[in-house]
């Protein structure tokens, strides 16, 4: 490939995401505005394993909520911290709280969709939230929430709450959570059609009704996932029902990991059902490699330019695109400046991840996660995320 096809691949590459991020900055909106009307019935489901450092917070922030009427139950998912002590100790002085062990994996699940599942056999409303104990709501969230999924039409929705980031590692990659969203999924077009290869959501916050999750499977339905923020939506697709998702950077903050080794093993570990499938990794690799990196490794300084200055002049068109979506998700979403400025190395360090959880899959190394080994290969499912015909 000659120089100048190379650095108009990047150009085409960097501008793609560009325009879709363009587009989907209109259609990635907040909730609506809560609209007067009787208090709203919710039950907030939080499973929790070894979260003392967050799960007091998060339950507290969800009892700040106004103009709902709330129940918060906490699953104690065989914690060996203090998760379940502080959680009794809000219960005791708060009778909207309840704690519930969980009960023995069963072979086959994933400790989070099993910890969901048994949650929701304990929720007594009829909306259902399922929230991690490391988000933290503001006092609207929920209602502005619940307000989304009626005027959505859809049976599921999730919010992407803003990222709080802290180590160096965190603020490098962490904000591409919400720069992938924009600037690869056709939001508009999620939102026509059913396909379950175009379901997305957050693991971190959904909320549904109780009867489209039944009847969608619920957790049960991706029981052996390690990725719930994709294998959910496209459960509740395959089951014949829309999901949408939403903008909750004023609604909700979660700081997801708290080290560089957190932050790399968190992402391996579900890494193997999105972007490091061995049908996706290639395709991700090309769009982000040759879009967000390639065109930092090639572009030269001015002093070094020569005429006639094409290619240079596209390489800066390329960087310039790659730059502006990022700081526009900074802004929009109030992600890490220092992550933006470093973004082709934060995009790298992505890659790396991905392709290390695709190879570790490969050999056949076990992933795990909080004192949990998880298969490398996902146990077959009776509803598996096909597209319909």
């Amino acid at each position: 490939m000659t120089a100048l096809a190379l650095t108009a691949l990047a150009l085409t590459l960097a501008a793609l995401p560009a325009l879709l991020f363009l587009r989907n900055v209109k259609l990635f909106r907040p909730p609506p505005p809560v609209e007067p009307g009787p208090p709203l019935r919710v039950s907030v489901l939080i499973p929790a394993r070894n979260e003392e450092r967050s799960i007091g917070t998060a339950v507290e922030s969800v009892l700040d909520s106004v103009g709902v009427e709330l129940e918060v139950v906490v699953l104690d998912d065989h914690s060996t911290d203090r998760t379940a002590e502080v959680v009794r100790e809000i219960a005791e002085r708060d009778p909207w709280v309840r704690l519930e062990s969980a009960p023995p994996l069963p072979e086959g699940w994933c400790g989070k969709q099993w910890a969901c599942h048994t949650l929701s056999k304990h929720a007594r409303h009829p909306v259902l939230t399922f929230l991690d104990a490391d988000v933290r709501l503001a006092p609207l969230a929920l209602a502005r929430m619940h307000g989304f999924l009626w005027s959505s039409g859809a049976a599921l929705v999730s919010g992407f709450p803003r990222q709080e980031t802290g180590t160096l590692f965190e603020k490098l990659v962490i904000p591409l959570i919400n720069w992938l969203l924009v600037c690869y999924l056709p939001i508009g077009r999620m939102r026509s059609s059913l396909q379950p290869g175009l379901g997305a959501g957050c693991g971190q916050w959904f909320m549904t009704t109780r009867d489209a999750y039944e009847k969608a499977g619920g957790h049960e339905a991706v029981k052996a996932s390690l990725h719930d923020g994709i294998k959910l939506p496209r459960a509740y697709r395959t089951a014949g029902m829309m999901t949408d998702i939403c903008d909750a950077t004023d609604l909700a903050v979660c700081r997801m990991y708290h080290s560089a080794g957190q932050v790399w093993n968190g992402l391996a570990k579900n890494a193997r059902e999105g972007m490091a499938s061995p049908a996706l990794i290639g395709v991700w690799t090309i769009l982000l490699f040759g879009g967000h990196v390639l065109p930092f490794l090639l572009v030269r300084p001015p002093w070094r330019w020569s005429l006639p200055f094409t290619t240079d002049a596209i390489l800066v068109v390329a960087v310039a695109l790659s730059y502006l979506t990022r700081i526009g998700c900074t802004v929009l979403y109030r992600g890490s400046w220092l992550g933006a400025v470093f973004h082709p190395i934060g995009v790298a360090v992505l890659l790396v991840i991905q392709w290390y959880a695709l190879l570790r899959s490969l050999i056949g190394k076990p992933v795990g996660w909080k004192g949990r080994v998880h298969p490398t290969r996902p146990v077959h499912q009776s509803r598996p995320d096909r597209p319909s015909p």
